[in-house]
């Protein structure tokens, strides 16, 4: 079965990316499940629920996120109330929401999925690696195949949380960093792993925001109201191949697509 994994979208460009291009490549590639990192999809910074359920009806599946969740209060009640909707695992057991969830294919096939956030230049959570050892523990079971979003900024940590994991989960795909690394590979014991999906929104950008402001903002060292690109825009992701009976990866795939 297929994954279709695509890096964070990015306010109205990346919306209208995945709008455009996500039916073709579903049809494409014969993709049985459709994953996105959805949490700067609200004007570049946080997801509301008016742009979470347009994502939805656009054919995305799972939405995943990160530190930005937290940005617009309006979706606290909604992660409580839409499990297809995650938040990084390793937050604050009380916080609204869930890290991770099990989800089935039209051909019912369970697919885990868990969002997890890292620690190195980011905000001082739980660690990700014990997280994900509950987590993992907690779904023994019940899907064969896991997919894991790694939302953290050091491709150390991404690497290391990969090879910690290769061999119990499918997948490890990282976000945050808004660019598209070349390193797609298999690890030794079955798990695909790409340390970052990328950005689906402008790249007429500084990682989808205006270059004139964040230009500015090293220039000055001021604070600078950022606000979103809206040129040029591309989208970015990952296509895992996973074995139905064995959770292993089969092939993994960079995507590419731009406006033309």
């Amino acid at each position: 079965m297929k994954i279709l994994f695509l890096g964070d979208v990015v306010g109205k460009a990346g919306r209208v990316m995945v709008q455009k291009c996500l039916d073709r490549l579903v049809d494409r590639h014969s993709v049985d499940l459709v994953v996105v990192n959805g949490e700067n999809a609200a004007g570049g910074f946080g997801l509301t629920v008016e742009v979470a359920q347009d994502l939805y009806s656009y054919g995305v599946d799972v939405i995943t996120s990160g530190n930005h969740i937290w940005d617009k209060r309006e979706v606290y009640s909604y992660l409580d109330r839409q499990d297809k909707l995650l938040r990084p695992a390793n937050y604050p057991p009380d916080l609204p929401g869930r890290g991770f969830g099990i989800f089935s294919t039209p051909a019912d096939i369970k697919v885990a999925v868990i969002n997890l956030e890292g620690r190195i230049f980011m905000n001082p959570l739980d660690c990700p690696f014990r997280a994900a050892d509950a987590i993992l523990e907690r779904i023994k079971g019940q899907a064969n195949i896991v997919l894991v979003d790694f939302h953290a900024e050091a491709t150390s940590e991404k690497a290391a949380l990969a090879n910690y994991l290769d061999g119990r989960v499918s997948a490890v795909v990282g976000t945050h960093t808004h660019v598209q690394t070349a390193d797609e590979r298999i690890l030794p014991g079955g798990t695909a792993f790409l340390t970052d999906a990328g950005m689906t929104g402008s790249q007429d950008a500084v990682i989808g925001i205006r270059k004139e402001l964040a230009i500015e903002k090293f220039l000055t060292q001021l604070p600078v109201r950022f606000e979103v690109a809206k040129n040029d825009p591309v989208l970015c992701g990952v296509l895992f191949e996973v074995c139905e009976k064995t959770g292993k990866a089969l092939t993994v795939k960079r995507i590419f697509e731009n406006n033309a």
